[in-house]
């Protein structure tokens, strides 16, 4: 069975960071990485998503044509995923969804570092509508523009580690989850430095999608 994961930014080397940390967590599974060419470069807030989602959907519309047993919308503010999966014969999971699944199943409460400002309301009124908001410390900003974790990934390495930090020793929760696609490849290095599990949506969606 094949599963594809789709980027719903425009950012094609971000497709390629998420589909090597998608295969490194579920060995021996066909996983492909389409980039939403249709989309803005990066994802940052709700004007964002809504100019991503009509392009997006079209590549939802073309996995289930060619196929594909499941299908990962990758961006951690899981854009457009209710009509993605209204559209969809097969199971369609975002990864912020995952990951606050993940968190739930082994009943730890957590923190989410995200990148800028913007995206705080969003990833907070998921969680509240997945219905985890008793498990929800506080959702942070990094200051961290998307593109940067490409462009200068030292320096957003460190600033997202600063706001982790700062989750695990003021927030009173179990984890840390990451609350962007393409602070993937920093999972294992912040790994690492803290004792706290960490939790990447990557990660968490390439497993889940294999048991739906």
């Amino acid at each position: 069975m094949a599963y594809v994961i789709i980027n719903p930014n425009s950012t094609a080397a971000m497709t390629e960071g998420m589909l090597e940390v998608a295969r490194a967590a579920v060995p021996g599974v066909t996983l492909e990485g389409w980039t939403n060419a249709g989309g803005p470069p990066a994802i940052q807030g709700h004007e964002d998503g809504l100019k991503a989602a009509p392009s997006l959907l079209e590549l939802v519309d073309k996995a289930n044509a060619e196929g594909f047993e499941g299908i990962i919308i990758a961006c951690f503010d899981d854009t457009a995923l209710e009509d993605a999966q209204a559209r969809s014969k097969v199971p369609v999971i975002g990864i912020g969804q995952a990951a606050y699944h993940i968190a739930a199943l082994r009943g730890w409460s957590f923190s989410v570092v995200t990148t800028l400002p913007i995206s705080v309301p969003i990833i907070e009124g998921n969680i509240i509508g997945y219905g985890f908001e008793h498990l929800m410390g506080k959702v942070r900003a990094s200051d961290v523009p998307v593109l940067a974790l490409e462009e200068d990934p030292d320096r957003a390495t460190e600033a997202v580690a600063v706001e982790t930090a700062r989750a695990m020793a003021g927030d009173g929760v179990d984890c840390v989850i990451l609350g962007c696609a393409g602070m993937a490849k920093l999972t294992a290095h912040l790994r690492g430095r803290f004792d706290k599990p960490i939790l990447d949506g990557v990660e968490c969606a390439a497993r889940l999608i294999t048991a739906l």
